[in-house]
């Protein structure tokens, strides 16, 4: 590194003869000359001590001369710099399979709230552990909508990813912000029952659907079939307990479907392979599916062309979209007349929710269950087990007697 200036004025010192330090005010300063950027390097050193101050102004110089070695900058990039270069770095996990493109799309959300926050003109060197405190206040008093906490807590934990792979590439002097502890947020059965159909509301959704795309309607043959699509789409979703990813991105390929006698009956299963690309966890896993006809009229209705067609697709090509998706199931919700709807939480992510728990009350293990849904036992455990008045009650009159021979017979 060459200084601009190499003969330093009366009361400057001279740092390793390329850098100063100099007295403004009662406070020391150090100045560094940097070349690639053609600007000085300015700071404070925050002290009255002349020796203190060469200190310092040594372990400036080193600092930034270190950074400079390794091809870092000293001057800050903005924060809108920054999330542009981390969502370039994330995309490279969407190619090599690491994550999902709908996850992609959530950080990019996240992270324009954040910008929307903290200014997208803001030096990243410039922020600080504190600058985020009332990060939650603003967001809730910024919308319209209220924003639940725990999208709130989620984008907390994106926007302090983003910090760490900042710092890690010496765009930023700190690794995260220190957010205002929020409420502890109940995430009991209480919310996940609510956001659960029961047993008559599905019958009554059942129900609703079938008025929903009845033929009297009058419609026209393109909404008569997006209707049925998502009629359908609703249906497979009930009994497969897929994730909303996961269905979306079904391929006819990714569906076989098989007759099997049960119960002195013939039934139609669908084995559904959800590859692992599709998969929020990303595992593939095999399963059989019951109701496997909703596949067959599914068929008829959609006339793929080829086995790699999306099976959920207005126009054979793409999937169908989250916002006409949620259109049409709110219309459905609607008709049903389901209480309370309008201040419970039901997505089309609930029909995971009702699969789950009509499977508990069949009778399957959690072991069972995990593997039909991608998930874990200890989170089948948690979350589901104790959602239904008709569990707790079996689990309260359960009983035994103890036989002659010393036996225990379960009653």
């Amino acid at each position: 590194m060459v200084l601009k200036k190499q003969n330093f004025a009366e009361g400057e010192i001279a740092i390793f003869d390329e850098a100063c330090v100099y007295k403004r005010g009662e406070y020391w300063q150090f100045r560094l000359w940097l070349p690639k950027e053609n600007k000085y390097a300015r700071k404070s050193l925050r002290t009255r001590s002349e020796s203190t101050a060469i200190e310092r102004g040594k372990a400036a110089y080193l600092e930034i001369y270190g950074n400079l070695q390794q091809g870092k900058s000293y001057f800050s990039i903005t924060t809108k710099e920054g999330v542009e270069k981390y969502l370039s770095f994330r995309k490279r996990d969407v190619e090599l399979g690491h994550i999902v493109k709908g996850r992609l799309a959530t950080i990019a959300t996240h992270l324009q709230h954040f910008l929307s926050f903290i200014g997208k003109d803001t030096k990243l060197k410039e922020l600080e552990r504190t600058d985020c405190e009332n990060y939650f206040y603003h967001r809730h008093k910024s919308t319209n909508t209220k924003v639940k906490q725990v999208t709130v807590q989620n984008e907390q934990s994106t926007i302090n990813a983003l910090m760490k792979w900042l710092h890690k590439n010496g765009e930023t002097h700190i690794d995260g912000f220190e957010f205002k502890k929020l409420p502890r947020l109940d995430k009991g059965n209480e919310a996940i029952r609510r956001a659960t159909l029961t047993n008559d509301e599905y019958e009554t959704l059942y129900r609703a659907m079938r008025t929903y795309c009845a033929k009297h309607n009058k419609l026209d043959d393109a909404e008569l079939r997006v209707r049925k699509i998502v009629q359908h789409y609703v249906l497979v979703a009930a009994n497969s307990g897929l994730r909303v990813g996961e269905q979306r991105q079904l391929r006819w390929s990714d569906v076989q479907l098989e007759r099997h006698s049960a119960n002195s009956t013939e039934q139609t299963l669908a084995r559904i392979h959800v590859r692992a690309e599709t998969s929020k966890v990303r595992t593939s896993r095999t399963f059989l599916c019951r109701n496997g006809q909703y596949f067959e009229r599914l068929r008829e209705i959609a006339k793929p062309t080829n086995a790699d067609e999306l099976v959920f697709t207005i126009d054979g090509e793409n999937q169908i979209t989250q916002r006409m998706m949620l259109y049409h199931w709110h219309k459905m919700i609607e008709l049903a007349d389901i209480a309370d709807r309008e201040t419970r939480d039901l997505v089309p992510y609930s029909l995971r929710h009702f699969m789950i728990t009509q499977r508990i009350m069949s009778g399957l293990t959690f072991r069972q269950i995990a593997d039909m849904c991608g998930t874990s036992v200890a989170q089948i455990e948690k979350t589901y087990y104790h959602l239904n008045d008709e569990i707790r009650l079996t689990n309260a009159v359960a009983d035994y007697r103890r036989n002659a021979d010393g036996t225990i017979e379960v009653l």
